[in-house]
């Protein structure tokens, strides 16, 4: 077994957007080595904070620049800068641990993250819809998502806050002081952005306006948690107004730039606007953050505020790694299982 990967531990977000597989752009890179002479099995996890290639290579000295290029040719894009310095590569039990310790959440921005498992999930559906899948990838993904499952049931890994949009309240809490009374904006009614709700929902805000490119899924959670879906037209006028903006789009570009929110500065009587951008890739523009009175943060900015709160849940660490051994062990019993049966299907054929 073969990963190889980038993620939040080794690739500013800059390096990550560049990387980032959207759904169309992961299935064309499937059915690329689907039709691999010298790979087998394969799945691909693409997040905000990884872009991991799984493989089952039938040649043990297969290269690993050939994932670079295939993204590059897919993403129709040239690498220029040294990607190698950013990369990690895992083989065989090293793999096999990694892909457990993410579905477990032990390997996430912040710890004991809940939505890493259901990623693995889709991302393994995903794979296996397109014929991408056998068996020996069904026992280990299958294997993985039972110990992410077993370490959010029986430890305390996602204690309190566990995702990033938890994370990115917290820091605008950090910077506005409390959130109580206050008004925002969400632009994007996806998962991030529902969460994103829900979290506020308990803050006090005086007034939470939502924005989606569907609108019917805007009106939908607007009226769910007692929002205002608004119309992208009107979003000059809604920057004016409100005290944070949480983005979670993922538009393939940015949709707000410096002249756009330069333009709503005046209205603002010197207030300081909080812009939370947890998109990928990135949807505002870094040069927002430059304007006086404008606060922009990043899922990378995120760091300070998961570490002061990951100190409660190193406990369950060491919970969740034995689990994850337990786990090895299991799969490992399985696949001799499996190589037994397949010896002794091959000497009942040949006999």
């Amino acid at each position: 077994m073969l990963i190889i990967g980038l993620n939040h531990k080794t690739a500013p977000i800059e390096i990550r957007e560049k990387f980032y597989l959207n759904h169309l752009e992961a299935d064309l890179l499937l059915c690329e080595l689907k039709n691999h002479p010298t790979v087998s099995e394969a799945f691909i996890l693409s997040t905000c904070n990884r872009i991991e290639v799984y493989l089952k290579p039938t040649d043990a000295s297969l290269p690993t620049d050939f994932i670079v290029d295939l993204i590059a040719k897919i993403k129709k894009s040239k690498f220029d800068f040294p990607v190698a310095k950013y990369l990690y590569v895992r083989r065989e039990s090293q793999a096999i641990e990694h892909l457990l310790r993410v579905a477990s959440g032990l390997d996430s921005l912040v710890l004991g993250e809940k939505q890493i498992l259901g990623q693995v999930k889709a991302a393994v559906e995903r794979a296996r819809s397109a014929g991408a899948i056998s068996r020996y990838f069904n026992i280990l993904t299958n294997i993985a998502i039972r110990a992410g499952k077993k370490a959010q049931s029986e430890t305390p890994i996602s204690f309190g806050g566990s995702s990033i949009s938890w994370a990115a309240i917290e820091m605008a809490e950090k910077i506005l002081g409390s959130l109580e009374g206050k008004k925002v904006l969400i632009i994007g009614a996806g998962k991030m952005g529902e969460l994103s709700l829900a979290n506020l929902n308990t803050k006090g805000l005086n007034k939470i306006y939502l924005m989606n490119r569907t609108g019917e899924k805007a009106e939908g959670l607007a009226q769910q948690y007692g929002g205002i879906a608004a119309s992208f037209w009107d979003i000059k006028g809604i920057l004016a107004e409100v005290d944070l903006c949480f983005c979670s789009v993922g538009a393939p570009h940015y949709i707000l730039d410096k002249e756009k929110v330069s333009t709503v500065l005046p209205q603002r009587a010197g207030r300081p606007l909080v812009m939370i951008d947890i998109s990928m890739p990135r949807n505002i523009d870094p040069q927002v953050g430059t304007m006086e009175g404008v606060h922009l943060r990043s899922i990378d900015d995120l760091d300070a505020v998961v570490s002061a709160n990951m100190q409660k849940r190193q406990v369950a660490v060491q919970q969740v790694e034995a689990i994850i051994r337990q786990k090895m062990a299991e799969f490992d019993d399985k696949i001799l299982k499996l190589k037994s049966l397949e010896t002794s299907d091959y000497f009942e054929t040949h006999a």
